[in-house]
């Protein structure tokens, strides 16, 4: 297995699984579903896709990856969260039921389908903090933002502030804590690679 090549899994219980493997694949990764311990302990890295975030928090305890996923994350194993993924890693969500389970890998306070109260869907072109290549679309949907972020996290990119982004005007929607990264929004829908280059790349490093 090369290094250059890593294997990069991703959660497959729920949520743009599709969409993520074939985004990793033309980003030069072998990317693989995870449903299972063992498929997990084969991985480089892992993708929490979107979905829903309280569904695939019950999955991950019926798959018996909860704390397979915990432990792997505290040794250190880069992930990346989108959509319902950045409310996984987050240390807490708000709106969410009383047993969801947080996998607190990046220490963050988000707001679950935060863009869902104002419309369901939301597109914006955002200023990416270290990605190249000018601004990056985005297509937000029911998704969360952060609310706040502890001193170790990098705040990568927030809404643009005009008025057409409403109360979501300035949120932070783009997050990396050490080897793990998160968005709000969905990069794997609009064919723009560059996020996903950019995990490949923090796997690659790690």
């Amino acid at each position: 297995m090369s290094p250059a090549q890593p294997v990069v899994g991703v959660l497959a219980l729920q949520g743009d699984v599709r969409e993520h493997l074939l985004a990793l694949a033309e980003v030069g990764v072998l990317a693989r579903p995870v449903r299972r311990p063992e498929e997990l302990a084969e991985v480089h890295g892992l993708v929490l896709p979107g979905g829903e975030s309280t569904t695939m928090s019950r999955l991950l305890e019926t798959f018996e990856l909860l704390e397979p996923l915990r432990a792997r994350l505290a040794d250190g194993m880069p992930a990346y969260g989108s959509c319902a993924g950045m409310v996984l890693l987050a240390t807490k969500a708000l709106d969410g039921r009383p047993d969801q389970h947080q996998l607190e890998a990046i220490d963050m306070v988000v707001r679950r389908n935060a863009f869902g109260r104002q419309v369901d869907s939301f597109e914006a072109d955002l200023d990416f903090t270290g990605l190249p290549g000018g601004p990056l679309p985005a297509v937000f949907i029911r998704a969360p933002w952060v609310e706040s972020v502890g001193g170790a996290v990098e705040v990568l990119a927030r809404v643009p502030d005009q008025p057409v982004a409403g109360v979501a005007a300035g949120r932070i929607v783009a997050v990396r804590q050490g080897h793990v990264l998160a968005t709000a929004f969905h990069p794997e829908l609009t064919g723009d690679g560059r996020v996903h280059r950019l995990f490949a790349d923090t796997v690659r490093a790690a």
